[in-house]
């Protein structure tokens, strides 16, 4: 069982990844891990499709050539068990770590997920960035994807724990990766 699960949600090119791999170098590899909704899917989908699943992993062309279908193929899954991808998640390799980084929540099924299952371990945290801060780092807008729960399901949530704008380096954000620290070893 966890000491602490953070859990963080933010659209593409937010800085999800940014944020819990610095979190992750501070408080170290031995007590902490980032575990990723998406590593379980993408794994399932590879296979099944027979496909790279390091590319797939990555942020790559590869991954989002094959975004739309693999969003697709998640929801079946999703609609069958709503909390399948957060249960392999939270029992896959990284699970045996005292804190937990979830990066990747996106629907309100995550989240409720490690509400029931770690509620007082838990804390919420929404990454955002200005729209023109994600363009420059990539993000175009995808219909299908962009307007699709994979990316608005957690949208109008308004009880974050914490929320980190994400619009600079990782000195702007030195205030916010503090307090997560604290969060994260206070425990």
């Amino acid at each position: 069982m966890p000491t602490r699960v953070v859990v963080f949600s933010g659209k593409r090119k937010s800085g999800k990844d940014f944020v819990t791999e610095l979190l992750l170098k501070r408080i170290g590899e031995d007590k902490c891990s980032i575990l990723r909704l998406s590593e379980p899917l993408k794994r399932a989908y590879a296979e099944q499709h027979s496909l790279d699943l390091q590319k797939l992993l990555g942020a790559s062309e590869y991954k989002e050539k094959y975004r739309g279908d693999m969003i697709r193929w998640g929801e079946e899954q999703r609609d069958e068990d709503s909390a399948y991808f957060c249960r392999l998640t939270s029992t896959g390799p990284g699970s045996e770590k005292d804190i937990w980084l979830i990066s990747d929540a996106r629907r309100m099924s995550d989240l409720s997920f490690f509400q029931t299952e770690y509620n007082k371990q838990l804390l919420s945290v929404r990454v955002e960035a200005d729209e023109c801060i994600r363009k420059a780092r990539g993000w175009e807008f995808t219909a299908g994807i962009d307007d699709a729960e994979s990316e608005c399901g957690l949208d109008e949530y308004k009880k974050w724990d914490h929320i980190i704008c994400n619009n600079g380096s990782a000195e702007e954000i030195e205030s916010d990766i503090e307090y997560l620290m604290k969060m994260c070893t206070s425990l």
